[in-house]
């Protein structure tokens, strides 16, 4: 398994996150660094199973909620995950979150960030 396909997760990580039992949620949640397409960047993922909509803003993209959109995962996990380009590591960022309720949005930092 490459390092880029360590962070995608499995039928078998999704089963281990819904029981509650993945003790090794910091390799796929949160913000890695990687090339992808030969394009360099970064792989989001994060829960927000209450979101309408997830996107992330930060230093790249001039913290512009409109302009990098994660996709939520279809195996109704509340996952949300995508990949930036430009974003790169030591660069600020958060998550804007839309919620499924009322329209509510909030700006939160990504509780795996490593600094």
């Amino acid at each position: 398994m490459t390092e880029e396909e360590s962070l995608f997760f499995s039928d078998y990580d999704i089963y281990l996150f819904r029981q509650g039992r993945h003790f090794r949620l910091y390799r796929k949640m949160g913000s890695h660094p990687l090339v992808m397409n030969n394009t360099s960047g970064t792989w989001f993922s994060v829960w927000a199973p209450n979101a309408s909509q997830v996107t992330v803003i930060g230093d790249f993209n001039g913290w512009d909620p409109s302009r990098h959109p994660l996709c939520e995962r279809q195996d109704d996990s509340g996952i949300w995950e995508g990949f930036v380009d430009g974003a790169h590591r030591g660069m600020r960022y958060k998550y804007h979150i839309i919620s499924r309720y009322q329209g509510y949005t909030a700006d939160r930092g990504d509780p795996f960030a490593f600094s």
